[in-house]
Parts: structure tokens; C-alpha cells; sequence
């Protein structure tokens, strides 16, 4: 059974509202940002539309995952681990041998998201938060770019 699609609703983007956000991670491990995304949609007078993310790195990653349990966090990293594990033969290895595996990890990943927004407000599931995955062992420096389009509040 096929399904059933809700009312089309349509809007003429008025507002496209940008900032970056600077991230200081610990280094491997997931660093949320779901509260620094809501007070950006919140602050730039959003109504409806999306709000858009993008990573300006290549050995971090952006994702949308559940936040209620930390185990699931523990489990991800140690399956991005296996999928590509730091002492695999790899060629590119000028930043040490945590750098090829943290590329392929971000490229599995992505480094842009998308969230709808409705009624200014994030639309997210209940056990859904907005992460930047670090890839790399040491801390880093992050760079996430935020811009909303849509209507205003």
C-alpha cells in the first residue's frame, strides 16, 4: 500500500539567513550541535522553510542520530573503525595514520544535512540530534556553516 501524501503547502522564500559556527571538538567522537542550530533558526526570525549545514572539512562529518542512548554513539565510531581502520595499507598517510581512514569515514558520513523547518522551530524526531562527528584522534577546530531559507516568522 502505497503512502498517503498531506496537504501541499507552498511559500515564497523571504529570508535566507546565514552564520558560521565554530566547533572545538575533543577529538574522536561525536560533538552535538542540535541546541547552536535551533538558536540560529530561532535568532534569524524563521518561519517556515530549511535550514541548511555544511562542514568545511574533509576528515569530519555531519550527521543525524539518536540522542537519548550514548551507547549509540560508542557503537558508530567503533563501526566507522571497522569500515576503515586506521592501520589498513593506506597510500595517503602525510597527516598520520589516523588521516586516510578520518577521509573515508567523512565520505561515508557527508559533510551537509538538510532539516525542514516549521513554525521556527527544528523538525526533528523526538530521539533526533544534529552531530559533527570528528574523525581524527587529536581536537580540532571546526567550521559549520548554517543558512536558513524560507519565510519569515
Amino acid at each position: 500500500m502505497p503512502g498517503i501524501l498531506s496537504a501541499i503547502t507552498e511559500i515564497a522564500p523571504q529570508l535566507i539567513a546565514s552564520a558560521t559556527l565554530r566547533v572545538e571538538t575533543p577529538g574522536t567522537g561525536f560533538s552535538e550541535i542540535t541546541r547552536e542550530a535551533a538558536d540560529f533558526v530561532a535568532h534569524s526570525g524563521a518561519g517556515e522553510g530549511v535550514l541548511l549545514i555544511y562542514l568545511r572539512h574533509t576528515s569530519a562529518s555531519l550527521t543525524i542520530q539518536e540522542n537519548a542512548d550514548p551507547d549509540v554513539q560508542t557503537d558508530l565510531i567503533t563501526a566507522l573503525d571497522r569500515l576503515a581502520p586506521e592501520h589498513a595499507p593506506w597510500v595517503h598517510d602525510v597527516e598520520g595514520p589516523d588521516d586516510m581512514p578520518a577521509h573515508v569515514k567523512a565520505m561515508l558520513n557527508g559533510v551537509s544535512l538538510h532539516v525542514p523547518v516549521t513554525g521556527g522551530k527544528l523538525a526533528l524526531g523526538t530521539w533526533q540530534g544534529i552531530y559533527l562527528v570528528e574523525h581524527r584522534r587529536k581536537p580540532h577546530s571546526r567550521d559549520v556553516l548554517l543558512q536558513f531559507i524560507g519565510s519569515r516568522r
